[in-house]
């Protein structure tokens, strides 16, 4: 969100799981729309072992989990969330309040560097809130940009059951966090798919192992690296390198509304021939409770300036 009253908001981190390919996307995004990217932390993995391979190919797995996640990202906002996100990387370390609307999240922050607010940074930030009910089509029209961001993700989900190659992991390792048994596949690009478009490209430099919830048929964590070095415009505006990484995992916050609630992402990004951007972040998401109904971006500002919060 924005750091003074006049300025439009900084992009929140939307709680839905759009795979690891928003992660890649909202890196390289700033180099097209001037956007600041997203990010976050992993969770360990425990040694529990599940020796029994699954039923089924694993890459009708992956297809199953990938229908799912585009039923997620299509979601008509019928069950928001509000929810607390602490984002660290080498600028700052910032936790806000987060409110779900069909307009765009609306954050208020409450803490930095792991502590509450002073009295006069809360001040600065009410003014902020109070800002965007001044101007709600500046609002509108900074949140219609994730539309975009939205609609290539979509893309790339669709693509990624045949852009991969897809093997069920020996020993299927279960994921510390699991509640329930988890289907565990590696995954790696297939050299006979040709992306379609230069996002695609992203699909041919990734491999990685992901856990696919056994009941629901839903991602519950993705470990995925750049292989090679993934070109955008042809390498003109913008390259990620080799040796990337991202972990991250998502939960039922209740519902059946499956989030994200640990992410990390380390990646050296050229831009524009130029510059190269480290990209060191992590978030973690916590707290969520599930809206009784849909809210206005305008009740999501009322609500969360009504919201009390210790300060120091």
């Amino acid at each position: 969100m924005i750091s003074s009253p006049r300025t439009l908001p900084q992009r929140t981190f939307r709680v839905s799981p759009y795979l690891l390919f928003t992660i890649l996307l909202t890196t390289v995004a700033p180099l097209f729309t001037g956007r600041s990217a997203i990010a976050s932390a992993p969770e360990s993995q425990a040694p529990a072992q599940n020796s029994a391979l699954p039923a089924g190919q694993p890459r009708a797995w992956a297809q199953a989990a990938a229908t799912n996640e585009l039923h997620i990202i299509d979601d008509d906002g019928n069950a928001p969330l509000r929810y607390r996100i602490r984002k660290i990387d080498t600028r700052s370390d910032t936790t806000r309040l987060i409110i779900e609307t069909r307009q765009g999240d609306v954050a208020r922050l409450i803490e930095r560097n792991g502590q509450p607010l002073t009295a006069a940074e809360d001040a600065a930030e009410r003014e902020r809130l109070n800002a965007i009910l001044q101007s709600p089509a500046d609002f509108i029209k900074h949140h219609k940009r994730d539309n975009s961001t939205r609609t290539d993700v979509m893309q790339l989900v669709s693509l990624m059951p045949q852009a991969m190659i897809y093997t069920f992991v020996p020993g299927q390792p279960q994921s510390q966090s699991a509640t329930s048994t988890q289907v565990v596949i590696d995954f790696r690009p297939d050299p006979a798919f040709h992306p379609p478009s230069m996002l695609a490209d992203l699909l041919t430099g990734l491999e990685g192992r992901m856990w696919i919830d056994a009941g629901s048929q839903h991602v519950t964590r993705i470990e995925g690296q750049v292989i090679k070095m993934v070109n955008f415009g042809f390498g003109i505006v913008a390259r990620i390198a080799p040796g990337g990484t991202i972990e991250f995992e998502q939960t039922n916050a209740g519902g059946n509304r499956w989030v994200y609630s640990h992410l990390v992402e380390k990646f050296s990004v050229r831009a524009m021939m130029v510059k190269t951007i480290p990209e060191n972040t992590r978030m973690s998401a916590s707290d969520f409770h599930l809206l009784p109904a849909p809210v206005t971006f305008q009740e999501a500002v009322h609500l969360l300036l009504a919201t009390p919060i210790p300060l120091r």
